[in-house]
């Protein structure tokens, strides 16, 4: 994400020193890292906190893309895009829409609110308001690339390719830390036009070692065809989630991707009124899930309401699961919830 940050002002600097694009668009409720400048594109109230006073005050943020607590009563798919392209319109004309860089999304937000993927059409319509004004389309698909949700790349279940993109975590598989930087023919053009450099580095780049873990690890995907499996398996994980748990009060939402799946649990149904965060909800069903009697890792996660109040889990599955391992996550985790609110309904 630092890459990307420098990289998208280069894009305008190079062809105008005196450039007055210097301002970023993000969004509440996203994590884009903990570096300085990717905490300040982030918009997770609770790892910003400390730092704010070292953030970059030229990040402005709109609000998410989250059907679950953002829909209005009987609004359409194509009614809330239609919303949020209005929103992100209003914020370039605030802002002035010569003064902006680009905007950056994670198509399927992971960490910060608890796997929420865009709704159909969103990526292709803030990409339209971007390129309208000039702005760069920036995704970060850090959590949700590199097939964990159903395709290579997590926009191309719209085909809205961005012109820049972030890539991590399943590029390598955990064999080598590996993150890269996908760039658009017409951003390298702008450089190699201009200065013929990218001006950054870091110490560790380029590392040869890293760079066959992740080719050897795309060509297993490819020629084992995995990414049929994350598919076929997906659908199963969701179906066989939903059916489990859909129905308990607790579960409020039950949302993902292909094997890229997030539970977010209310005290209230009907109401979606979050847990008091003194509860830790998700705190707890980690660490019995992680515990010797269940010996299963769940990603916890807090503030997917308002960034300090909401809890989630993510599940992100092997891509070599088999229905026979979706069978027994799911049969732990229903355990697992059934166990935590039990207590929970104690206290």
């Amino acid at each position: 994400m630092e890459a990307t940050i420098k990289l998208s002002r280069q894009f305008f600097y190079e062809n105008d020193k005196k450039t007055k694009r210097v301002n970023f668009i993000a969004r509440e409720g996203s994590y884009h890292g903990n570096t300085i400048g990717a905490l300040a594109i982030s918009g997770h109230v609770g790892r910003r906190a400390p730092y704010l006073p070292f953030l970059m005050d030229n990040v402005h943020h709109i609000s998410a893309c989250n059907p679950y607590r953002q829909r209005l009563e009987n609004e359409t798919d194509s009614s809330f895009v239609i919303r949020k392209a209005a929103e992100l319109e209003q914020k370039f004309q605030e802002l002035g829409p010569q003064t902006v860089i680009g905007f950056i999304c994670e198509p399927v937000v992971g960490a910060a609110l608890g796997c929420v993927p865009s709704v159909p059409g969103y990526l292709k319509a803030m990409r339209e308001v971007c390129h309208r004004h000039g702005a760069l389309f920036i995704l970060d698909e850090v959590m949700c690339g590199m097939g964990r949700s159903g395709t290579l790349h997590a926009w191309q279940h719209e085909d809205a390719a961005p012109d820049i993109q972030t890539m991590g975590k399943g590029l390598g598989a955990g064999y080598q830390s590996i993150a890269a930087v996908l760039v658009s023919a017409k951003v390298v053009k702008a450089l190699l036009d201009g200065s013929g450099q990218f001006v950054h580095g870091q110490t560790y780049q380029g590392m040869p070692v890293q760079a066959a873990a992740a080719l050897e690890v795309q060509r297993i995907i490819r020629e084992d065809n995995l990414m049929s499996n994350i598919v076929k398996q997906g659908a199963y994980l969701e179906k066989s989630l939903k059916d489990a748990l859909s129905s308990h009060p607790n579960v409020g939402d039950i949302r993902g991707k292909g094997l890229f799946w997030g539970l977010e649990f209310v005290k209230d149904k009907s109401t979606k009124e979050p847990f008091d965060s003194k509860v830790q909800i998700a705190q707890r069903l980690h660490d019995l899930a992680i515990s010797p009697a269940f010996n299963m890792t769940v990603y916890q996660g807090t503030g997917s309401v308002d960034g300090t109040r909401g809890d989630h889990i993510l599940l992100a599955p092997s891509y070599i699961v088999t229905a026979e391992d979706i069978d027994h996550i799911v049969s732990t985790l229903t355990a697992v919830v059934a166990q935590v609110f039990e207590k929970v309904g104690n206290l």
